[in-house]
């Protein structure tokens, strides 16, 4: 078996991935994506791929991975199982309470999201735990069949299970859901001491009804696509990514759905960071443009900066991920005139179907359209060949809006290039500067099928000096998938002072959670020298009621090593944030995360001896293109990525095309070809 294959489900592509082995060549394949059925997609990439490859079959695929956004359309469309909860008695409204803030502060009319779970299928049942987790009041039995019957009665077959204090001892829970199960026998049941074992009810809560919500969605569509693969011949075990960016076989993903939200971009950051750390680009921010959004996040020192948790279409969701802001700015992006008379873009999208106006589906324009109005994309045809435009489509879209705003079709084009552009550098600056972070510090890495075409213009408008684009841009995140390692976290909520006098409690705990983290490697059937373990710790000043994440250095043991060091690491941290640091408050720490990872088989970066430049074997025409419409179209030259070679240099304007993307080189931009065959361009002076 001698394939890897990854395979990214967009919302206008599907991405596959395959790497051979036996040539070690990467080939890559995009289909269009078929939201109603994502595996329809995914079985027709997988076999146009394999007969691309030529003479290849399914059974020799050794490994297969999978990045799915089903489980976030299921929320964001309301199309997840009629769920219902059973929490302790008096928390019935807690879900809908939540922290009492209004949704907007200066929007007294904004609506808070509806419940996942009615009030009617939410019950409430006799037991309490008192926050030292002792048992006040035991759990009545009698309450909890009452309770799992009714809801049986009214057609649930989802049931989330969130008591308080229940991240402390999780017994109540446990007995809870094997009644459940007793009652009901298919049912599928989420405790919260499973999902999320920590402090903060209404986080919790929100979580694990989030995880019961879209548990049945996610669990048909996994079941059904590895039914599908295996009855094709995939004799390997497929997995899928999590939101932390590591991948975890689908059984198990069945099981906590949650930690696929951001399943899709995270392996993208991973495979990205580790191109980028080997030619030796340690700090960047990567920019993941698709069909319908746009991806952003921060990679510090080769390692992606990860969070606890984000909201959701405004509910919170709480589990270890990578941390990734989306903007509705994509490819596909619709441009639209407001009220006002003023230009928008997004965050409305065209999709897979209609599409943008140049796959002669609609006649809405879209950015696409934009980028083919001023010929920066391949006025005929995309995907070398495989797909046919209409430009004379486009044009018409961008002039419908031309006219009411008084503008040629040029200038609207590159208005709509302009405010897309300004909406993904908001982006950008919520996982930087909003972080501490200058993003004038960092390298930009664009991908997705997008990223490049808009990279120069965005990082111009950032202040950013260099870009690095990958090899296979277009289809990164699948090619990261084939870059990631098989990963998951344990965590403990238990609020202790960071000091001297603790700090063998301190260890402890660490120890605990790496014990757990051992059997899940044996479990896994990881190599004891394939096993990595990394230990942050969520600290705050005491008196605090929010938490920074803070890494504990390798192989540092608190008894032995002292606190000071990792103290010292949250001041700074504070300070970065903050702006301030109280060096004589007191630290303390309130949840205890371990991260495991098991090092996978990875495709590996190539290196390519740096050649004399030469890009004239890499010309392939001339095409008249519109950078600002005062002085018209200008003869661009048009290069052919895949021949290119190392030590070729460029200067913009320029245009490179290859099958998945398309970079364009503003004038000024200074573009060559390093020795893992990136694209690293210099961004020249703005006028």
């Amino acid at each position: 078996m001698t394939l890897r294959i990854g395979v990214d489900t967009g919302g206008t592509f599907t991405d596959v991935c395959a790497f051979d082995e036996a040539t070690a060549r990467v080939h890559v394949r995009k289909v269009s994506s078929t939201p109603e059925d994502p595996g329809r997609a995914i079985v027709q990439g997988v076999t146009e791929i394999l007969d691309q490859i030529g003479d290849r079959t399914i059974d020799e695929v050794g490994y297969f991975a999978h990045g799915t956004t089903v489980g976030t359309n299921a929320l964001l469309t309301g199309r997840g199982a009629v769920t219902g909860l059973i929490t302790t008695r008096g928390f019935r409204d807690l879900l809908e309470l939540g922290r009492g803030r209004r949704p907007s502060m200066y929007d007294p009319r904004a609506d808070k999201p509806t419940p996942q779970v009615p009030r009617h299928l939410r019950k409430e049942v006799t037991e309490r735990l008192r926050h030292t987790g002792a048992v006040e009041t035991p759990l009545d039995e009698d309450d909890v069949r009452r309770a799992v019957r009714e809801l049986r009665d009214q057609g649930v077959r989802s049931i989330a299970v969130c008591l308080l204090y229940s991240y402390l001892d999780g017994a109540h829970e446990r007995r809870v859901g094997e009644i459940v199960r007793e009652e009901i026998p298919d049912a599928y049941v989420s405790l919260s001491s499973d999902v999320l074992p920590e402090f903060r009810e209404y986080e919790r809560l929100s979580t694990v009804v989030t995880n019961a919500y879209v548990g049945p969605v996610v669990a048909n569509y996994l079941a059904r696509l590895r039914g599908v693969l295996a009855d094709r011949g995939l004799e390997a075990v497929p997995h899928v990514t999590q939101s932390n960016g590591g991948v975890i076989p689908f059984a198990t993903a069945e099981s906590f759905p949650v930690r696929l939200v951001l399943s899709g971009p995270s392996t993208g950051v991973v495979g990205a960071a580790q191109i980028c750390q080997a030619a030796g680009f340690d700090d960047i921010i990567t920019f993941d443009m698709g069909g319908t959004s746009s991806d952003i996040s921060l990679v510090q020192e080769g390692r992606p900066k990860v969070t606890a948790g984000m909201e959701l279409d405004g509910r919170p969701v709480r589990s270890p991920m990578l941390d990734i802001h989306t903007v509705g700015a994509g490819g596909g992006s619709l441009a639209w005139i407001d009220s006002g008379n003023h230009l928008r873009v997004g965050p409305q999208s065209a999709g897979a179907f209609p599409g943008p106006a140049c796959y002669g589906n609609g006649d809405e324009a879209a950015v696409t359209d934009a980028n083919v109005v001023l010929r920066m994309l391949n006025p005929e045809y995309l995907l070398n060949g495989q797909m046919k435009i209409d430009r004379e489509a486009s044009v018409a879209a961008v002039r419908r809006l031309a006219g009411p705003l008084g503008l040629s079709v040029e200038e609207t084009a590159l208005g709509i290039l302009r405010v897309v552009t300004a909406n993904m550098a908001r982006a950008i600056r919520v996982v930087s500067v909003q972080r501490g972070y200058d993003p004038r510090d960092y390298a930009l890495v664009p991908f997705g099928g997008a990223g490049p075409l808009h990279a120069s213009r965005l990082a111009q408008e950032l202040g950013m000096r260099t870009i690095v684009v990958p090899e296979i841009p277009g289809a990164q995140s699948a090619l990261g998938l084939l870059m990631t390692d098989v990963k998951t976290d344990f965590m403990r909520t238990q609020i202790t002072p960071v000091d001297a006098a603790g700090a063998e409690g301190l260890d402890a705990v660490f120890d605990e959670l790496a014990s757990r983290a051992a059997e899940w490697f044996d479990e896994e059937e990881v190599e004891p020298e394939g096993r990595e373990l990394l230990r942050r710790m969520d600290l705050r000043y005491r008196g605090q009621n929010f938490e920074l994440a803070i890494e504990v250095p390798e192989g540092h043991r608190f008894a032995a090593d002292g606190v000071a060091r990792v103290v010292e690491l949250f001041h700074e941290a504070h300070e970065r944030v903050y702006g301030y640091r109280s060096e004589d408050a007191a630290v303390e720490v309130v949840t205890f995360r371990l991260e495991a990872s098991g090092e996978a088989a990875h495709v590996d970066t190539r290196r390519d001896e740096t050649s004399e430049s030469d890009p004239q074997r890499a010309f392939v025409g001339i095409r008249s293109t519109c950078f600002d419409p005062s002085d018209g179209y200008v003869d661009t030259p048009i290069y052919d990525r895949s021949r290119l070679t190392p030590g070729d240099v460029i200067a913009g304007p320029a245009i490179v095309e290859q099958m998945d993307t398309t970079t364009v080189l503003l004038p000024g931009d200074t573009c060559r070809v390093d020795d893992y065959r990136n694209l690293v361009i210099e961004i020249g002076e703005q006028e």
